[in-house]
């Protein structure tokens, strides 16, 4: 499946690493949101990507995206989300994450 290239780092002061939990509970919240279900969030170190999915459920997603603004943690584990929905980069799929991700940031 496809994954969020780190090549789209906009620069943004980094907070405080979340901890764990919370990132898991903000990955289940948007789990429920968009009605999909992952069988496995890990998280682990990742040179090229901010995470990735895989067919089956299982997702993963980079250290450092403990780091990051909520802002761009949300647009990486929402797009990783609708990929247990969508399996590409399509129109449908670039639809959804416009529209989830409309709403919370207008």
């Amino acid at each position: 499946m496809n994954s969020v290239e780190k090549k789209e780092i906009t620069w943004e002061p980094l907070e405080k690493a979340i901890p764990v939990d919370l990132f898991k509970a903000e990955v289940l919240a948007w789990a429920k949101r968009i009605g999909v279900h992952s069988k496995e969030i890990h998280i682990r170190p990742m040179k090229r990507k901010w995470a990735s999915c895989s067919s089956r459920g299982r997702l993963t997603f980079d250290t450092e995206l403990l780091l990051q603004p909520a802002r761009k943690r949300t647009e990486v584990i929402v797009h990783e989300l609708l990929h247990l929905k969508i399996p590409n980069h399509g129109p449908v799929f670039r639809a959804l994450f416009k529209a989830l991700l409309s709403g919370k940031y207008k």
